[in-house]
């Protein structure tokens, strides 16, 4: 008996034709060959059709339980496709087949009652003539029958492939059908409809063509009733009516004073009612039990369309005695936020209450209690406020509405987007009324609790609305400065006049930082002055001290200064120079007074971070007016004594000082801030989750432009490059000169290489690594300088007459000639040894003496050196390492600078470099950075030039960060390469 089951599954795929594969059990891909018939037995019906088919083409299907699956398929065109359906009549097939064979039942009944007409298509950028189903009421409605009644397969690919496979079905028969026929006309563009194929229509007709079948062919629609979907607000019991909304949702601008209570969210119930638009544009509700059945056809038809699109309809409650649904207020928010947009798209009409208000709530801060009464003019401190709150508007602006705590507590009481207020309906997305309201209640709670936020609490929520606050702040009364931040901006000053006691006329950028200065002390919050070296931070804050002074009618206090040890003669002077009517003492040396200060009339007092350190405990009981912390940088370490003795002072205002916010690593900078607005960035933890990691791992704007709002407010950073800046000084050039190896220095590298192979190969000393990487860095770092400076064993510069360093050798020659020219020069070194060996060296070079500014120095002879060198007749060469002349002083007789070898740091070489050039100096200064050619220094030289933004972001100090490299890598970045030693 001849076998009549076809196993076969088919997918419509648009665009490409019907897809078939066989259905093998248990098999999730059918075995090779790839014909059809040598994989299923094909009834011999479609043999000749279907065996020799090849699957050639992948599609996606839908299987049980909704995981998406790939099929080798192969694929028919629609004339095949059709008269594959036509032999299944006597086979038996599956559903999917079976499905098409009813569709194409349809489309050739459309065909049968004339309800076809041609239709001008675009198709891939052509514009062709065919045939199509007329959009009646009853095509619409047999075809959302059709669509929904598909298999499951069949079904999570949507209505688009049933659609598509009814429009070729039509057009390919009814060209079918036409072809058989006599062709009684000789219109090209009539005879072209009985053509196999639908031919292109000519270019200069088809812009033209296309609108107007489509006019024609849209007179075929229906003019009966049309579906509308109503949506009504639950019953309101109190009858407020409309009280003060107009067609915007506000009207008056403003809500009406009656309320009514908030009944249960679970119980109300919206209508959503099912209504028909009549031929002479009228809306009425369905009748049910009066309306026509052709007519209940065709709105129950649209009514799927709905469904279709907004699943929520499907299992809402449903009127007994109409077509209505009641939804719930959650239903009802959902329908607002996506359903009605999608329903519209599908083709029916939704009709929205107008009372509904979209409403945009913003939060504002209103100081509720200033000092004296009544909203003063000028900043009003966070510290002087006796009570402050905040309050929750809808709008912003002037036609903000602003809700009462009786509102508060009416929206406290509902979630959702969704809410009812003053008897009214309103909709914020993302829940933002309920949740703000929330917010606030909680904020009163606290601050009735005696638990309201400080300042830097209150900034990091105005600043950082996103993650602390339900919606954004649009106002804020009586906290003109925090208006400013909550902006977005920058603190906005109040003018100032120069302190008359001050013995120097500030530049105007100065003025300004004096003025920013100022005004953060008046609000109670420290600032970081940040502007570049040279830039005269020093007299800026000089001025904010005696401007205190002058303004307070009692004396307000000392100021501390706190800085390194090499600076605190330079504060000396500046202090005498600038500001000679404040008293100045210097708490530092053998023969220092904790107790004395006590007792002392000082209006400034002067020490150093080591010195802070051990009389911690004495210092933290005095009470200071202003903290100036110098160098701020040399407290990032929050865990060092000075940090630790620097955060336990008693001080009114702080103020930090760097020419490097940013010396290594994000947390500088939280370190920096947190010293002077302690908790302004939250915890070490937090910070490195919020900001740390996202900025320097992955250069997050978001994050960046986060950071940014919450500290600009308190920090002033000006460059020399600005253009408000740029005149006040003399150009720079700097460039990188190149020395070769000797053949001695290429020999000791080598050595020390070496050496690094075998210890990294000994897995005994595996835990040491790091260690014995530093030390080999700074070895090859020394063999570098010069042999003598690496062996330390006494021996000469050079030997028999020649240098034994190319580096010594450039210097020498660099040195005589600069001195010769009448310039003056700074070398700066990473070592004190090879400061030595350069000073001694030299001397008998250039005829002269070369003093050496090292950190064992005590600070008379510091300051002594440093004066001399800036006297007129002082020496043309001074000699510093980078630990004790690289920051805070001032040493403009020099024009030249010379880093004789590498911090590899940026930031740090260019404190250093800023010795010279700063306000004050008037020459040109030339900037040399020696390195050795095919050596580790060339190397990382060109990384930090090709990354120099990177680096000064998470380059640590030092070469530390060159110990975490891999062996490759690491021997890769040192090895030394031929072109190292010269000729």
């Amino acid at each position: 008996m001849t076998d009549r089951r076809l196993a076969l599954h088919a997918l419509w795929r648009p665009g490409l034709g019907l897809a078939l594969w066989p259905a093998v059990d248990g098999a999730a891909e059918p075995p090779r060959p790839d014909a059809l018939g040598e994989l299923t037995p094909l009834p011999a019906g479609v043999t000749d059709l279907l065996a020799h088919r090849r699957l050639r083409h992948t599609v996606e299907v839908a299987e049980p339980g909704g995981v998406r699956a790939l099929r080798r398929a192969a694929v028919v065109g629609v004339p095949t496709a059709v008269e594959l359906l036509d032999r299944c009549e006597h086979l038996t097939t599956g559903g999917e087949l079976a499905f098409y064979r009813y569709l194409l039942a349809g489309a050739r009944a459309a065909i049968a009652a004339g309800a076809v007409a041609p239709v001008a298509q675009s198709v891939d950028a052509e514009v062709l003539l065919r045939w199509q189903p007329l959009p009646t009421a009853a095509w619409q409605a047999w075809f959302t029958v059709a669509a929904a009644g598909a298999p499951p397969a069949l079904r999570a690919a949507g209505e688009e492939p049933v659609a598509d496979f009814l429009a070729e079905a039509v057009d390919a028969e009814v060209r079918r059908r036409l072809a058989s026929a006599p062709v009684l006309t000789r219109v090209p563009l009539i005879e072209s409809l009985s053509r196999p194929a639908a031919p292109a229509l000519p270019a200069e007709s088809a812009g033209r063509a296309l609108p107007a079948w489509r006019d024609w062919c849209d007179t075929s629609r229906p003019e009966g009733a049309t579906l509308v979907l109503r949506l009504h607000e639950p019953d309101d019991d109190a009858g407020d009516g409309h009280n003060g909304f107009g067609d915007n949702g506000f009207g008056d601008n403003g809500f009406g004073e009656a309320t009514s209570s908030v009944p249960d969210p679970a119980a109300v119930r919206w209508r959503l009612q099912v209504c028909r638009r009549t031929p002479d544009g009228h809306i009425e509700p369905v009748p049910l039990h009066r309306i026509d059945p052709h007519d209940l056809d065709a709105i129950t038809t649209e009514l799927a369309r709905a469904l279709a699109v907004f699943d929520e309809l499907g299992r809402a409650e449903t009127d007994p005695h109409s077509l209505d649904y009641l939804l719930s207020t959650d239903a009802v928010a959902e329908f607002l936020a996506t359903g009605a947009a999608a329903i519209t798209a599908a083709g029916v009409t939704v009709l929205l209450p107008r009372t509904i208000a979209e409403v945009s709530p913003t939060l504002g801060l209103r100081a509720a209690g200033l000092p004296g009464g009544g909203n003063r003019p000028g900043l009003v401190g966070l510290d002087e406020i006796s009570d402050f709150e905040w309050r929750l508007a809808l709008g912003e602006g002037p036609e903000a509405v602003p809700l009462s705590q009786e509102d508060l507590d009416e929206l406290a009481r509902q979630h959702g987007d969704l809410v009812r207020i003053r008897g009214h309906w309103v909709r914020a997305e993302n829940a933002a009324l309920s949740r703000a309201a929330s917010f606030i209640t909680a904020q009163r709670a606290l601050a009735a609790g005696g638990a309201r936020p400080d300042m830097a609490e209150l900034l990091a929520m105005v600043t950082d609305p996103d993650d602390r606050l339900p919606v954004p702040v649009a106002r804020v009364e009586g906290l003109g400065w925090l208006d400013d931040i909550a902006s977005g901006g920058m603190l906005r000053p109040e003018p100032l006049a120069p302190p008359a006691g001050l013995a120097a006329t500030l530049r105007p950028y100065q003025q300004r930082g004096l003025e920013w200065l100022n005004s953060l002390c008046a609000i109670g919050a420290g600032g970081v002055l940040a502007d570049d070296m040279g830039l005269g931070k020093t007299v800026q804050v000089i001025a904010l001290m005696l401007a205190r002074h002058e303004a307070e009618s009692d004396p307000p206090g000392p100021a501390l200064v706190v800085c390194p040890m090499s600076v605190i003669g330079n504060w000396q002077r500046e202090l005498s120079r600038f500001a000679p009517g404040l008293r100045v003492i210097v708490h530092h040396g053998p023969r220092r007074s904790v107790d004395g200060l006590a007792s002392a009339a000082a209006d400034v007092v002067l020490t150093t971070f080591a010195t802070l350190s051990r009389d911690a405990a004495g210092l933290r009981d005095l009470s200071w007016d202003l903290l100036v912390v110098d160098e701020a940088q040399h407290v990032k370490n929050v865990r060092t004594a000075a940090a630790k003795a620097l955060r336990g002072l008693r001080v009114r205002r702080r103020v930090a000082l760097t020419g490097t916010p940013v010396e290594n690593r994000l947390e500088d900078l939280r370190a920096v801030i947190d010293l002077v607005n302690p908790g302004l960035l939250g915890s070490p933890a937090q910070f490195r989750a919020r900001f740390a990691e996202p900025i320097e791992r992955e250069r997050d704007p978001q994050a960046l432009s986060r950071l940014n709002a919450l500290t600009r407010p308190f920090i002033l950073r000006r460059l020399k490059t600005d253009p408000a800046i740029a005149g006040d000084l003399p150009p720079k050039n700097e460039l990188t000169v190149r020395a070769n190896l000797t053949a001695e220095q290429a020999g000791l590298y080598q050595a020390i290489l070496n050496d690094l192979h075998a210890a990294l190969a000994d897995k005994q000393h595996s835990g040491q690594r790091r260690r014995t990487v530093l030390a080999a860095l700074t070895r090859l770092k020394q063999v570098c300088n010069h042999p003598a400076h690496y062996l330390a064993d006494g021996s000469p510069m050079t030997r028999r007459g020649r240098h034994r360093s190319g580096k010594v050798e450039l210097l020498s020659d660099i040195a005589t000639t600069l001195i010769a020219e009448g310039d003056r020069a700074l070398v700066f070194t990473q070592f004190a040894a090879f400061a030595h060996l350069l000073s001694e060296w030299l001397e008998p070079v250039i005829g002269t003496s070369v003093p050496v500014l090292h950190g064992g120095l005590p600070r008379t002879e510091r300051d002594e050196l440093v004066s001399g060198f800036s006297a007129d007749d002082g020496p043309p060469l001074l000699v510093a390492t980078l630990g004790a002349g690289g920051t805070g002083l001032n040493l403009v007789a020099a024009n030249h600078v010379i880093h004789a070898d590498r911090w590899w740091n940026p930031a740090v070489e260019e404190q250093a470099t800023d010795r010279a050039y700063r306000i004050g100096q008037t020459r040109s200064v030339q900037v040399r950075r020696f390195v050795c050619v095919g050596t580790l220094e060339e190397r990382i030289d060109e990384l930090i030039a090709a990354k120099r933004e990177l680096s000064a972001l998470t380059v640590a100090t030092g070469e530390g960060w060159l110990s975490d490299l891999g062996d490759d890598q690491l021997f890769d970045l040192l090895a030394l390469r031929d072109e190292a030693v010269g000729e």
